[in-house]
């Protein structure tokens, strides 16, 4: 008996290797999608930490001690650095005379940065707030 052979018995040379280029280049974008993705979650990890420090450095100044202009430097596990600056802010209102008024009105703003070693990636986050103290304080 007699058995027909086709013409394709098999994949060309050049079939198996347009077939390995395709899969390298799609491989090599998937594991690009992966490591932004990683990369975006530390980013988001950073901020996250960054701003619990500066919201956590707002609502403890004034508590310990009187509200009084200073500005206080530390840092977090040396990753975090903060500065905290406490300032009168000044209001004034046409129809109210703030100079009888028992209280002084502070502006406390905290700044958070990391990246310290680098100072072109260097990340910060800033957060501001308003606090009254009593005058006698």
């Amino acid at each position: 008996m007699l058995r027909l052979r086709s013409k394709h018995q098999g994949f060309s040379l050049l079939e198996i290797l347009v077939a390995f280029s395709i899969l390298a280049v799609s491989v090599g974008i998937v594991l690009k999608i992966f490591s932004a993705g990683l990369t975006t979650t530390q980013i988001t990890g950073d901020y996250t930490t960054a701003v619990q420090i500066a919201k956590n450095l707002l609502d403890t100044t004034g508590n310990e001690s009187a509200l009084k202009v200073a500005e206080i430097k530390g840092n977090e596990n040396k990753v975090y650095y903060w500065q905290v600056n406490v300032s009168p802010k000044t209001f004034s209102s046409p129809e109210l005379d703030l100079q009888d008024l028992p209280v002084t009105l502070f502006e406390i703003t905290a700044r958070v940065w990391w990246d310290e070693d680098d100072k072109i990636n260097q990340r910060e986050v800033v957060l501001s707030t308003l606090k009254l103290a009593t005058k006698d304080e």
